[in-house]
């Protein structure tokens, strides 16, 4: 068993003591709330104060100032914080002072739940407050939260240690109030996005997170087993596959907000699971897509910081559409000086070479061009721009290019040096998708864990018709980072992966 501290003993001599008063530490019944510190602070004037006169409020303890028969206390409810009054005679107007006395003063600690009633007032030095009229014990807290001073809006001894913050969020969350502002902005950016695609009548929907081919993106897998079938399962990497079958079934616009799962690396924008959207649109190409996603993340910056201009760390990165094209040859000629567009494998293998980067022998085609992007193009790209038009062999679900042969018409959405969104027009010849299929298991026999399974229903479902269709993914979670200024995606994941805690 864990050793308690100094503190964490005392409050459980607290809490036994509020049941030998016959104080029940946890109630059960409801607490009527009406109202919000944030919304009485903004509004309570002398011309409203009659709309204030009977107000009931619950929220965490976050400071006490004891002044003998009274006492002033910050509470933090879902909005902010607020002063109230708590004088004994209030609490107790009755010959019993042992509310006060000894409740209030002696066994209610700072992180306690109470409710308040009371009316809110200003005081001498001008702070709106509630003046309590009772006071309600709600949760006792039998851990000390971190003390985190505040004077003046300035912050002293803030929390700042990743291992406490991301393993102990639901702490970070009270001692920090930014942190929650990062998590309603990711909830806005994502709120925003469905009522964009719904503005365009496509349909939210769910596809399965267990899978029998882990289909639709290149990645290594998590594995599991279903016991009732007795068969392997894959924990999704990617859901492109089963929304295209809904393309197929007559569906004319889908998306979905999707959990997915890779057993990969893990870095300041990588977490094994993480949150993508995918939408795909029947009739549409990639062209169609660029317009479409730079309108939509023109709306998000605009949503949220009231202008296209976004402050990300040192830089600011400029959301107004359209945004920059850049094919990937010409990206990769630009930032190495050379010309890859006609090699073959082995001219490839000898440019990474000269170039320094290390690539695995079992890399094909497609991912030696993938690491020469990504190792010497990608992080030049800040302000939003599109690469397009990508070799044939790093896109197995792409439709070849119309007038360049040797590519395909794929897009991705590159900003601050990453990736953030990646699209196609999407492959619908089923006889060329077999063939592609084909191609990944090739791959698959060199050694590639990361290459595509064939999924023979996907391809089943290819051959009764898919109509010509555009499809897009955006990474939920890189895309928070950039739009509430956060350097890790631990910031914004409200409970990243982490190792096993020591106990």
């Amino acid at each position: 068993m864990t050793q308690l501290s100094e503190q964490e003993i005392i409050r459980r001599e607290k809490l036994q003591e509020l049941h030998n008063l016959g104080i029940d530490p946890y109630p059960a019944a409801e607490y009527p709330v009406n109202d919000t510190s944030v919304n009485i602070k903004t509004n309570y004037s002398e011309a409203t104060k009659e709309q204030f006169q009977d107000v009931c409020l619950a929220g965490r303890i976050m400071s006490i100032r004891d002044m003998g028969k009274a006492a002033f206390a910050v509470i933090q409810d879902k909005a902010g914080r607020i002063q109230v009054y708590i004088r004994r005679d209030d609490i107790c107007p009755g010959e019993d002072k042992t509310g006060y006395d000894t409740v209030f003063k002696k066994l209610v600690d700072i992180g306690d739940f109470i409710g308040i009633k009371g009316y809110a007032f200003i005081t001498k030095t001008g702070e709106t407050s509630i003046h309590a009229t009772s006071v309600t014990m709600l949760a006792k807290a039998l851990r000390p939260l971190p003390v985190v001073k505040s004077v003046e809006g300035q912050v002293f001894d803030e929390v700042t240690d990743p291992e406490f913050k991301y393993r102990q969020r639901y702490v970070d969350l009270v001692i920090n109030p930014e942190v929650k502002e990062v998590f309603v902005k990711r909830t806005r950016i994502m709120q925003t996005i469905r009522d964009f695609y719904n503005n365009l009548g496509y349909l939210e929907v769910e596809t399965p997170i267990l899978q029998p081919i882990p289909g639709g993106a290149t990645a290594r897998p998590f594995v599991t087993h279903h016991n009732a079938l007795d068969m392997p399962l894959y924990m999704r990497i990617a859901n492109e596959l089963y929304l295209k079958r809904l393309i197929v079934g007559g569906f004319e616009g889908v998306y979905e907000f999707a959990k997915d799962f890779r057993n990969e690396g893990m870095d300041r924008t990588h977490n094994p699971e993480f949150t993508v959207m995918e939408m795909y649109a029947a009739y549409k190409d990639y062209e169609w897509m660029m317009h479409t996603t730079e309108t939509l993340l023109e709306k998000i910056a605009i949503t949220l910081h009231g202008t296209t201009a976004v402050p990300v760390g040192d830089k600011v990165i400029d959301f107004k559409a359209p945004f920059r094209r850049v094919t990937m040859f010409e990206a990769i000629q630009e930032h190495t000086g050379f010309d890859i567009s006609a090699m073959d494998e082995a001219q490839l293998r000898d440019v990474c070479k000269q170039l320094n980067i290390h690539v695995d022998p079992k890399f094909g085609k497609g991912k030696l061009i993938d690491e020469i992007f990504g190792e010497k193009c990608e992080g030049h790209y800040i302000q939003p721009t599109f690469i397009t038009d990508y070799p044939v062999e790093m896109s197995p679900l792409t439709k070849k290019h119309r007038s360049k042969p040797g590519l395909v018409e794929r897009f991705e959405l590159m900003a601050n040096g990453k990736e953030i969104a990646n699209a196609y027009s999407e492959l619908n010849d089923p006889l060329d998708q077999r063939a592609r299929f084909e191609e990944q298991v090739q791959l698959m026999e060199r050694g590639d864990d990361e290459a595509m399974y064939i999924d023979y229903d996907f391809l089943r479902a290819l051959e009764y018709g898919m109509p010509p269709t555009s499809g897009i993914g955006i990474g939920i979670d890189r895309l928070t980072m950039l739009m509430t200024n956060q350097p890790s995606i631990q910031d914004v994941l409200f409970f990243p992966q982490m190792k096993q805690e020591k106990q």
